[in-house]
């Protein structure tokens, strides 16, 4: 029987670890196709779910890993055959599906996205699940009407995945661009990717915000949650466009409908797990080509699969900037 490395989470007397393992396809999660995973990256996701801190895994044992980006290997479905270059993010991958930690995924048809002609494997990872939330976000603002010359458009958690590729891609788009971050020392590098601002994190009171505050942003795009989206709920101008894609500073909102009611706001819940297979093809073609983050791209940082481990932590401390990619297997294949 064919083996492989994995790198699986396990639960014992309620704790949670994950280490590398050795596999066969016939161990892996039930699924249509198999795919020999090239790269796949890390996601806030990720290290929430290595040692169980964000309560992510909903089945143990299973293979970590929310994004793999591979060739199918063989597929008892006519939609895909071998040598097919493909994508996977979301649906229960990483989470209560075996993911792309491994050399090998096995998969549901349903949940391959075809890997865009232009688009390498690692390019895919560059992006993986929180470039394709940034673009979900991006999409659904556009889609509620936000345009260039609408204001400045807000991104917090500037310097991480999505807030990266958010940025550059907004940026593209000719708007105006405002970098809220935690890190000063940033600044530099989130004017390089496309902001026009950076505004600190520190130089906002966030502890006693009014219904309604000055109307100043068009749009935002929020990381955080808690008290910062919140005030970028009572700060958006009339028809504004919150994005939330994340929860690193807090799940509860404490907010009023007053944004809603007397500014028209709309609140868009930003679910990159289960976005229709028809609009997440479409976004990874434009990622592709003409929202390809070129400068997020450039400056990525690429990990063998071995380290993997020693790096969730810095996700864990909010230390990272920018993608993480992880090279699964030897790079002899596009």
């Amino acid at each position: 029987m064919q083996t492989f490395k994995a790198y699986r989470t396990f639960e014992q007397d309620h704790a949670v670890s994950s280490r590398f393992v050795t596999l066969g396809l016939d161990e892996l999660d039930p699924g249509d196709v198999v795919i020999r995973i090239k790269y796949s990256t890390i996601n806030y996701k990720d290290a929430l779910s290595y040692n169980g801190a964000g309560k992510i895994m909903r089945k143990f044992p299973t293979v970590a890993g929310i994004d793999l980006a591979g060739t199918v290997e063989s597929s008892q479905d006519p939609r895909w055959k071998r040598g097919d270059k493909v994508i996977v993010t979301g649906y229960d991958l990483g989470v209560s599906h075996d993911g792309g930690y491994a050399e090998y995924a096995r998969v549901p048809a349903d949940w391959i996205v075809r890997r865009p002609e232009s688009m390498t494997a690692f390019d895919a990872m560059t992006l993986g699940t929180a470039g394709f939330t940034a673009a979900l976000a991006v999409h659904l603002m556009l889609h509620n009407g936000l345009t260039p010359e609408a204001g400045p458009v807000a991104v917090t958690g500037a310097t991480g995945g999505v807030g990266s590729v958010a940025i550059e891609i907004l940026a593209k788009l000719g708007h105006h661009v405002v970098a809220i971050t935690g890190k000063a020392r940033e600044s530099d590098y989130l004017r390089e990717i496309g902001a026009k601002d950076v505004m600190l994190r520190s130089s906002l009171d966030l502890s006693k915000i009014r219904p309604l505050e000055k109307s100043t942003w068009a749009g935002a795009v929020d990381n955080l949650g808690g008290a910062m989206l919140a005030w970028l709920l009572a700060t958006s101008k009339i028809a504004g466009t919150v994005a939330a894609v994340g929860l690193v500073a807090d799940m509860k909102l404490d907010t009023s409908v007053a944004p809603f009611i007397l500014r028209g706001v709309h609140l868009l819940g930003t679910d990159s797990a289960n976005c229709p297979m028809s609009l997440r093809q479409t976004l990874w073609n434009r990622l592709a080509v003409e929202w390809r983050p070129d400068r997020v791209h450039d400056q990525v940082r690429t990990i063998d699969f071995d380290d993997l481990p020693m790096h969730f932590d810095a996700y864990l401390k909010g230390t990272v900037r920018g993608r993480t990619v992880v090279r699964v297997a030897a790079d002899t294949h596009p």
